[in-house]
């Protein structure tokens, strides 16, 4: 199992970073990983490598990734799970209602919550059901239609729940979709399964993908663009970060 040491600083090109040394027994050389989570030192476990040096030794990349994710969480939406507050649902704003009904919906501009499903859990519980449900039948009436389209056939959909991934396509044609896409315009989720689907024909990132890609959906790049400035509002909640 890991052991983390820290936190402690270092001065990097001026400015002060804070960061965690990690022993593993999984690692093979050192590394350096920056994500939302602040900085880590990855060591092997026994290693007798200066952290803070290799720091120094690559600090425009770590300044320069800090800085990307320092950006992110300046960025991040302050969430209520409360009633009347507002979510992004296929790029829409829509405000949460509860209600006495059978069954959660969207309905006419409203994320409608099932009142029972709410007290037998919580708004931030059944609005999550919500999504989940919704994003479920929407990629598979969409990786349907778009699977035909390409001449492509995949095994089966998977709602995932990666914080940042969007997506994937496994070698055993098995699609894995991240349900908060469902916060986003429906042209990018297209995107996105457009691109996995592509890799049933063409593994790697070559061109010839790109061309697949670009043939089903020439705005690619545009909502590729759109997903990496406004991912931050694809923040479902803080346990997201």
């Amino acid at each position: 199992m890991p052991e983390t040491t820290g936190p402690r600083e270092r001065e990097l090109l001026g400015q002060t970073v804070s960061y965690d040394i990690r022993y593993s027994d999984d690692a093979t050389q050192p590394r350096i990983d920056v994500d939302i989570d602040g900085v880590r030192v990855i060591l092997p476990a026994d290693s007798d490598d200066d952290p803070g040096a290799l720091l120094e030794e690559n600090a425009a990349w770590v300044i320069e990734k800090k800085q990307k994710y320092d950006k992110y969480r300046e960025q991040v939406p302050d969430r209520s799970f409360e009633e009347g507050t507002s979510f992004p649902y296929l790029g829409e704003s829509h405000r949460i209602v509860i209600e006495q009904r059978p069954a959660s919906d969207v309905l006419d501009g409203k994320l409608c919550l099932a009142q029972h499903h709410v007290e037998q859990t919580s708004v931030k519980r059944a609005l999550e059901t919500l999504y989940r449900r919704k994003a479920r039948n929407h990629f598979e009436n969409r990786a349907a239609q778009l699977a035909d389209e390409m001449g492509v056939e995949y095994e089966q959909i998977e709602i995932r729940n990666q914080r940042t991934k969007w997506g994937s396509c496994s070698t055993n044609g098995t699609l894995g979709l991240n349900w908060r896409l469902m916060m986003a315009p429906a042209d990018v989720i297209n995107y996105i399964i457009i691109h996995e689907l592509a890799h049933l024909r063409e593994p790697n990132h070559t061109t010839d993908f790109w061309d697949i890609v670009a043939e089903y959906d020439p705005e690619y790049r545009a909502h590729a663009e759109w997903l990496d400035e406004h991912s931050t509002q694809l923040i479902f909640s803080n346990d997201d970060l």
